[in-house]
Order: C-alpha cells, then structure tokens, then sequence
C-alpha cells in the first residue's frame, strides 16, 4: 500500500526563509560575540579538558564532577562520530550502563522495543528535551521515532535516580534521560550531508546556519531539515520520515536571551510486532510483515500514519542575584494506527461478512500537551535557594473499530463492542509540581541540598465505550498527589575528584488502565490504587583529569506499592501487589594511551527481588558491559565497542511463564575522514563508515507479543549492517 505525504507549506516556507537568512548572513556575523554567562543552559555540564587529546572529549560516557546522582554524559563528539544517522536517542543511549535497547528493524528505523534502565521499564523514567518532559499521558512511555533526530542532538544525559527536588516530569520514578539540542554556530555556513546504507536505508540532510548576525541584536540560529527512507531489516517494514529542526536565539540585553525551537516530524511506518518460532523456521530470522492481501500479516494492513511537532519559548535572565528560567511549551502526536488482527497469523480469517475476509483493527490516537516550566536561583546566606514549578496539562482522544481489510475497511458491527468500537474515549492529564531546595554550602568543599517537591496528578476519562468494557461509558477522575523529600551531599575532595550521596522519594501515578475496568462494574476502584513510590539511596565519586576519567556508584531502590494487573473474570484488575528491591553497581571510565588511543569500558550489575514469590521483571540484564578502543587524530577517527547484554527474561510463552534469554555482545565499528580545503575537496569534507553488529549476531533477543494462540512472538538481532556518509560544508 502506498502512502504519501508531504509537509504543509509553511513548513516549507520555514525552510527556504531560513535558507535566505543564511545567505544573507555570509558575510554579517559579528566579530565580538555578546558573554551570554550566567545565562546559558549548563546542565549535565563537565567543565574538565575539553582538547581533542583528553579523556574528556574522547569519553562516549563520562560522569560529571558536579552530580549529586550516577549520572552518564554522552557528548555531541561520540554520537556524531559514532551514532547511525538515523538513530534516535534510545538507540545512543544504549551505550550507557545499565541500559538496555534494541531497534528490531535496524537503528532508528523503529520505535524501540526494550529501552530500560536498571530493570526500570519505558514509562517508568523520565524523557526530557532541553529540561522539558514529553511523552504520552497515558502511560508515560514515548515513541521514539516521532520526534528528534541525532543531528540536532547535542548531547545527552543519562541519569539513574529520581535526582533532587528540581528535577521534574512524570517519571522520574527510575530516572531521566536528558536529550539536549545543539547550540546555532557563531558562523554562518551551508551543510549538505547524505547516508546510505543496508537494508536500503537512504537519508539526505542539510542544516543552514545563520552565524551571528550583527543587524539582528547578535541573533543566531539554524535550521535543520533530513528526509530518511529505508526497507528496514524485517521484511515489508519500510519506514519514511521527514523531519525539520529549527532554533533560534538572540539576545535581548547584556544579560537575558531569548530562545525559539520548534521541531515538526512526519513518518510512515509498516509494524511488525515479531513472529512465532514456526514462523521464523519456516520465513527466516527477519520475517515481518509477508505482500500477501489475504493475509492478517500483510504490509498494507499494518502500518502508522504519524505527525508530531514540538515548540518551546525560553527566556533566561539574570537579575542581579536572581536567575531566572522559564520554558513556554507545547508538543503534539497525530497518530493513525491501521493493523490486522493477529498479525502472528494465529488467528484464522473470519468476520461478519464472509468466513474468508481480512480482519483487522483501525485506531487513532491524538494528543497534545501544553505547558510551562519555571526555574528560578538566587544566591542566599551561605547558599542558593532554587525554587520553581511545572504545570502540564495533556488531551488524548483515542478510538479504535473492527474493519473487515477484504472491504475495503468496512465496519464489523459484529466484533465492536458498540458499532464495532472497541474504545472510543477522550482522557486528560494534568500535572502540577512546585519545588523549593536550598544548596548550602557547608564549606568550601561540600555542598549540603535539602529538598521538598510536590506532585500532584489528576486523570479525567470521559468514554462513550470504555477500553476493556463491554458496552459500558464511563465518565471519571482521580487525584493523587504526594510530597518528595531528598537530600543530597556533594564533596569536591580534590579539583579532579569528587564524591556524592543521595537520598530521594520517587512517585509514578497509576496509568490510565486504572480505569478501565469489568463491563458494568468498578472491579478496579482508581481511588483505592496507591502510586507506584520509590526509596533511593545512592553513593558515588568520580574523578576526571586530562587522561583519565573514572565513575563509579552503588545504588539501592525500595519500590513499593507495585501496580500489577491480575485476572478479574475474563478481564484484568489492578491492584496494588507488593514491590521490587533494586541494588547494584555501576561503573564506567575512559584512558588515554597517547598517540591518539583510547580505551573505554563500563560495567554493571543490576540485581532486584520481588516480593511476589518467584515474580520477574521484563528485560532487565542481570549486567551490562561495554569495552572499546577509540582511535581519534588530526583528521582521522575510528572506534570499535562492543557491548555486552546479560541474561533476562522477555515475554511468555503459552503457559504464562517468564522466557529466559542468554546473554549476547553486539561489535560495532565506526570510523570518519575530514579532509581539510587544500585536499580540492571543499571546506570540511567529511566522509564516514560504520559496521553494525560487525560478527553478525543474529539471536532472538526478546519477545513482546503473543498469537492469538497464545505462542509468543519474537524479535531477532538484525543482522550486520553498513552506513556510508558524507559531508560537505558549502
């Protein structure tokens, strides 16, 4: 089935207005730049060497000598260097420790199956961008390749802890992941870059930058556009994605600045949700999606429609003893979800119409999200006090029908619950968290920060066929809310070694399955479902000189009050069962040998116990390691890490038992040439190549679904892969 789509005109206008403006700005770019200082966004920030020849630079994670909590830096030179070009962040971030992710159909080409962190499943951490938590409401999760690409990535920061009381969102029950947009450059210049690649993956990009433009108050920004096809690894599960990325900043006096992003992405996706073992012996490891129009599984009848945008407005200022940091923000997902009904071809064909027709399910799904954030500083006594607040409030309308596929779509009246509806619902979210912490100085070398953030979450359902009911509307709402204490100590011991303690409450509000109970009952009661709470306690150091750099902590998390969904009749019921105690160790480092060597490595061991006797989570490696060697001098790089995931359980087989998986190291190669401009070339020619998975690993690694028969549904390592790229300044 074709699908095109193109951007809306002013998208396209956004493009060629800033393509003049960097014209214009060839030769306008001031000479002497405005010192923004006090005004620029310095989270996750390491202040250590930054020289091509430190372990600083070279590090693809690093802990920052300013945390309070284990936290890894992945910096803008590693994933330039090292990412796919069509990677997104889950896929970058899977270098860290104690993270886990795979894209099933090759890097960035789709949304991520398995992202977790510490045994912390999607939805249970939080996703920032530039500070700004995104994702659905519903569930907290976030899809991956809706939004950012890694060429407006600047870098990220992989946090493992609920941080202190300034750190906000949904999630930051297990953690956030801060993804961090590229700065405008100070000069003005024209970038033309392509990739192609395996699995007949093609991206072409061009990112016009303006410079510093003297006429504008000392403005700068630029603006990114990419356009990635591809086939993908599975079969007949071809993605397309438009993406455009544009910033700007100016100031607006010696000290505030104002900045403008706004992102808008398209994507057209087949979905293939894995296949049986039957299935992969008799199509091979990467079946997906078969051409076959009579069939559940057919790529016509399985695919996304998506379109998604993200704004914010930022005002930064500094007013004498105050800082001031406010983001006005809104992001959106338009989503039309078309799918067969078992598309692990365990359900035979059949609807109303005739025993041999197509069935299949039609969806839509569209919310957006409106918000504003406030941070604000102000140096006090022996100290700073922070102190600020989020509010978000979030619309989601859903609905989902029975079609028959041979009809062209036609409503099957006799599967819906009500009109071949199986939901049709409209629900809200709406998140309030204020927050007060002081950093006292206690001396010169230690930092003490008491802290208090309130939280408070109030879900609304209003829904004419409630998910999971039988002909029953439901209207509802719930609050709940809690106070989050920490306390953080920080101990700079030497300049390049300090150490940190922690302890924090974490709070995850029940998702919106909540509500969605037993035909004409309330089996599952929302006010009588507790939030999911955390107990943290967190030791760490981490040391960084110019040749070295070395972190390591322990952790211990207590997570109680356990949301699990348990049978209820031919439905499921949640309730609150129990909790998980989670502990391990973590570690990560880089060494530089001299002459342009380096090596790098990170290991961890992440345990946990249930307290429902013989329980198990999904997709948590009991370790993860990463070993790599890392060539980088004068123009040349190359890199070969391989990674190392351990032993865990994915899905359930037809039993309901927990699958085991073996652990598996993935080897990936990367390497880049810049050529300078006497080379004939061009100014900053750059040319790339990668080897994914270089010894071709191709073990199933996890498993996410089930048939209708109940047989789970695999996902295989996609096999090896190759990424050529190249660009050229104009």
């Amino acid at each position: 089935m074709q699908v095109s789509f193109e951007f809306k005109m002013k998208h396209l206008t956004h493009l060629i207005l800033c393509a003049a403006l960097a014209t214009a700005a060839q030769g306008s770019f001031a000479e002497d730049v405005v010192d923004l200082g006090t005004v620029q966004n310095t989270a996750g920030a390491d202040n250590s060497a930054t020289a091509k020849d430190s372990a600083s630079y070279q590090a693809p994670t690093k802990g920052s000598l300013v945390a309070t909590q284990p936290q890894s830096v992945i910096s803008q030179h590693f994933i330039q260097e090292n990412a796919s070009a069509a990677s997104n962040f889950s896929d970058i971030v899977n270098i860290a420790p104690s993270v886990f992710s795979v894209d099933p159909n090759g890097p960035g080409l789709m949304e991520t199956q398995s992202l977790t962190m510490r045994g912390f499943q999607n939805g249970q951490y939080n996703v920032t961008f530039d500070g700004i938590p995104w994702g659905d409401s519903n569930d907290f999760t976030q899809h991956t390749t809706s939004y950012f690409m890694q060429q407006d990535i600047g870098n990220i920061v992989v946090d493992r802890g609920p941080g202190d009381a300034s750190n906000i969102g949904n999630a930051t029950f297990g953690g956030t992941i801060a993804v961090n947009s590229k700065d405008p450059m100070q000069e003005a210049n024209t970038n033309l870059y392509a990739s192609l690649g395996s699995f007949n993956t093609r991206l072409f990009g061009a990112q016009l930058d303006t410079g510093v433009l003297k006429n504008d108050g000392d403005a700068s920004a630029f603006v990114d556009y990419k356009n990635l096809t591809s086939d993908g690894y599975l079969t007949n599960a071809g993605q397309r994605r438009e993406n455009i990325f544009f910033k700007y900043s100016r100031p607006v006096s010696d000290n505030t600045v104002l900045t403008f992003v706004t992102m808008q992405n398209k994507l057209h996706q087949n979905v293939a949700l894995g296949t049986t073992a039957a299935n992969i012996q008799k199509y091979g490891p990467n079946f997906g999606l078969n051409n076959d129009p009579t069939s559940q599984d057919y790529f016509g009848y399985n695919y996304d429609n998506i379109t998604s945008d993200f704004e914010y407005l930022d005002l930064k200022s500094q007013q004498g003893d105050l800082a001031i940091d406010n983001k006005l923000y809104t992001y959106a997902y338009y989503h039309d979800g078309f799918n067969g009904a078992d598309p692990g071809l365990g359900q035979p064909n059949g609807t109303s119409y005739g025993p041999n027709n197509v069935p299949g399910q039609m969806m839509t799904m569209n919310y957006r999200s409106v918000g504003d954030m406030l941070r604000m500083s102000e140096a006090m006594g022996a100290g700073k006090l922070d102190f600020g607040f989020w509010v978000d409030y979030q619309t989601n309308n859903r609905w989902q029908k029975e079609v028959d596929y041979t009809l062209g779509g036609a409503l099957d009246l006799a599967a819906g619950k009500v009109g071949a509806m199986d939901r049709n619902m409209r629900d809200t979210l709406t998140t309030i968290q204020p927050y007060v912490q002081y950093e006292w100085k206690a001396t010169d070398a230690l930092t003490v920060t008491p802290g208090l953030k309130y939280v408070s979450f109030n879900r609304t359902i209003d829904a004419a066929v409630n998910q999971g009911a039988t002909n029953a509307p439901l209207n509802s709402s719930q609050t709940w809310t809690k106070a989050l204490p920490t306390l953080t100590a920080h101990y700079m011991i030497q300049p390049e070694w300090s150490a940190y303690a922690q302890y924090a409450q974490g709070m995850l509000a029940p998702n919106i399955n909540a509500f969605y109970p037993a035909g004409g009952t309330t089996a599952t009661i929302p006010s009588q479902l507790s939030p999911e709470q955390s107990t943290n306690y967190q030791l760490g150091t981490t040391w960084a000189s110019k040749r070295l750099t070395l972190s390591g902590d322990v952790y211990l998390v207590d997570f109680s009050n356990q949301n699990t969904g348990t049978p209820c009749g031919i439905y499921t019921c949640y309730n609150n069962t129990g909790g998980v105690k989670y502990n391990g160790v973590e570690g990560e480092g880089t060494y530089v040998l001299g002459s342009g060597m380096s090596l790098y490595g990170n290991y961890a061991i992440n345990n946990y116990s249930m307290s429902t006797a013989g329980g198990t989570l999904q997709n948590v490696p009991k370790n993860t390691a990463t070993a790599g060697l890392i060539y980088n001098q004068g123009p040349a790089y190359a890199s070969l890490i391989a990674k190392e995931v351990g032993q865990r359980y994915s899905g359930v087989d037809v039993n309901g038992n927990a699958i085991p998986f073996a652990s598996y190291t993935i080897v990936n190669f990367a390497s880049s040439y810049t050529f300078s401009k006497d080379d004939g070339l061009g100014k900053n020619t750059k040319v790339g190549f990668q080897i994914n998975n270089l010894l071709n690993k191709n073990n199933i690694f996890a498993s996410f679904a089930n048939d209708a028969n109940g047989n789970p549904m695999f996902y295989t390592i996609p096999t090896r892969s190759f990424m050529v790229s190249l660009s050229a300044d104009m």
